[in-house]
């Protein structure tokens, strides 16, 4: 799903319209290769996402709000925020059948361009002054690319112009011809000689006008009619030409498969309103939870190895703790040596003897170095150490269990962060119990969500905690001993209140408010949730755990499918 030169033009007829005359409100760093810009332009906020990535470059409108997703900017946003912020967009071009777009910005004494060079493996996004490139995403040295050098105070080369290369509105049926007839071999697709040959054409036009034409995408050069070839031809590219855009998705089995400014007939086709619609149809939005991926990667790193080391330690103290049977016999060993010490000659290795009269024989190992004293005294001191272990351990167990519950939940926080304080929130978490590596750091001010409010048809109010610093609040601050408290049974998830107010809670709020448990826990993509309730008096901090951790009694159960709250609706 890359941009094709059509698209791109498409693309820049759609900015032409839409954001030219408009100002640059504000830059967002979505991540460490999409720079997006807030534009005012005809009374409405619009969002242009500038993407830089290898594989899949791309340029085009959302709908939503674009979200911050580094929390330290790139140096192409903070010149952004120096130089175009603030300006006017004044023109949107293309130069000739080339897959980049220039975007002329007006400052307040200075003319800027925005490139975005939208070429897979060469993708970049620059910003000149006087041809000279200010900075990029992407920054290619001598090393990389001799001839066109994207860094910092070089002048801006264009890409090399495309030459030896048919014009698509000049392509006659004799054309076609010719390209049929430069196959090489006889098992040469008809759809691999088209790109390359004639400006703009790229292997998704390609795909379609040969199954226009045959009526298979794998059709034969030495197969196809060059009439119905070229008519097939004239049919997908004058449009295109005369700029006349139908955007929309071909898609295969329900899942877009690519996005295009013609119909695809070989696909299942959707028409979309725009070609940035299409666009961030096929790829997916970058606002919401999502916008944040590569910004939760280093803190979900730091969790992964948190929850590694935890069980390892777990797994360390459960191998160290001994049973009843051994404490039993180092116990015993240590008596029989007392017992027998007047009969073991000096040099023995082992003591053989009954404990109990009608008990099994003992072997009890020695230390010919030792005496018998010395001998006893080394069990009695293994058995006291193991005694304090047994009755120390368990504790260990239980608070290393404990702090991998709350890591557990700590990673579900992070799931459902949907900014950059909410994501603050784990690693300062993290950072003060000792799992973050590296340097302390700041606290991100604002941005933090409070617990979910919401009404019952019947008037009832719900707090939901989505959070573990959501859930400190919910149960421990807005909650009243009577009121009815729920979680998802052992997983990380929210806590949920329903407020009594004095009137009867029925079961059947109860059970919709346990499936909005289910929704905002680990289970949300279970069929069926078990999800515990009882009353918030019943509910206690614990003691030792992280913030929101509690333990409950006197709870009941019951199954519930999870819903978010537009079930109360």
């Amino acid at each position: 799903m890359n941009l094709d030169t059509f698209t791109i033009s498409a693309l820049a007829d759609e900015l032409s319209e839409t954001i030219v005359g408009g100002r640059v409100q504000d830059v967002i760093d979505v991540d460490a290769l999409s720079i997006g810009l807030e534009i005012y332009a005809d009374r409405r906020r619009r969002y242009l996402y500038l993407s830089a990535h290898a594989l899949h470059p791309r340029l085009h409108l959302f709908d939503a709000k674009l979200r911050r997703g580094l929390q330290r900017p790139t140096q192409l946003g903070l010149l952004l925020r120096r130089f175009v912020e603030g300006g006017r967009i004044l023109r949107v071009t293309q130069p000739a059948w080339e897959r980049l777009l220039e975007i002329e910005i007006g400052g307040q004494d200075e003319t800027f361009w925005l490139v975005a060079e939208l070429m897979p493996r060469r993708a970049n996004v620059l910003l000149l002054r006087d041809g000279m490139i200010m900075d990029c995403l992407n920054r290619v040295g001598p090393k990389d690319n001799r001839y066109r050098l994207s860094l910092p105070n070089h002048e801006y080369r264009p890409p090399p112009p495309i030459r030896g290369q048919l014009d698509p509105s000049m392509v006659t049926e004799a054309d076609i011809q010719n390209l049929l007839a430069s196959a090489e071999k006889e098992s040469t697709q008809t759809r691999r000689l088209l790109p390359g040959r004639i400006l703009g054409l790229s292997p998704l036009l390609a795909r379609e006008i040969v199954f226009r034409a045959a009526g298979d995408l794998n059709a034969l050069a030495a197969d196809t009619d060059a009439g119905q070839l070229f008519a097939a031809f004239h049919d997908v590219v004058t449009p295109l030409v005369e700029r006349r855009w139908q955007p929309g998705i071909g898609s295969v089995d329900g899942l877009p498969e690519a996005f295009s400014v013609f119909p695809l007939t070989h696909l299942d086709w959707t028409e979309s309103d725009t070609i940035s619609q299409a666009i961030q149809d096929c790829f997916g939005a970058m606002t919401g939870v999502d916008a944040y991926k590569e910004a939760k990667k280093p803190v979900q790193a730091a969790i992964d190895e948190t929850r590694a080391k935890l069980r390892a330690k777990i797994e360390s103290l459960r191998r160290g703790l001994p049973d009843e049977g051994e404490l039993q016999r180092l116990k015993q060993a240590g008596e029989l040596i007392l017992a027998y010490q007047y009969d073991l000659s000096a040099g023995q290795r082992e003591l053989r003897a009954q404990y109990d009269p009608e008990g099994p024989e003992l072997l009890v190992a020695l230390d010919p170095e030792r005496s018998p004293l010395d001998n006893a005294q080394a069990y009695f001191r293994r058995y006291e150490k193991a005694k304090l272990a047994a009755a120390a351990l368990p504790a260990l167990i239980a608070g290393a269990q404990l702090e991998l519950d709350f890591v557990e939940q700590l990673e579900s926080d992070l799931a459902a962060a949907a900014n950059w304080p909410e994501i603050d929130d784990v690693i300062q978490i993290l950072d003060e119990r000792g799992h973050w590596q590296g340097a302390r750091r700041k606290r991100i001010g604002g941005g933090r969500q409070g617990p979910l409010r919401v009404v019952s048809r019947d008037g009832y109010v719900i707090w939901v905690g989505r959070n573990s610093r959501q859930n400190e609040k919910v149960s421990f601050k807005l909650a009243n001993p009577q009121d009815i408290w729920l979680h998802a049974r052992d997983v990380p998830g929210a806590h949920v209140v329903i407020r009594n107010d004095g009137r009867r809670i029925s079961q059947a709020l109860i059970a919709e408010a346990a499936a909005i448990a289910a929704w905002y826990s680990k289970r949300r993509n279970d069929s069926n949730v078990q999800v515990d309730y009882t009353r918030v008096k019943y509910v206690r901090a614990i003691k030792g755990g992280g913030p929101g951790m509690a333990t409950y009694r006197n709870e009941k159960s019951i199954n519930a499918q999870p819903r978010d709250e537009s079930i109360l609706k």
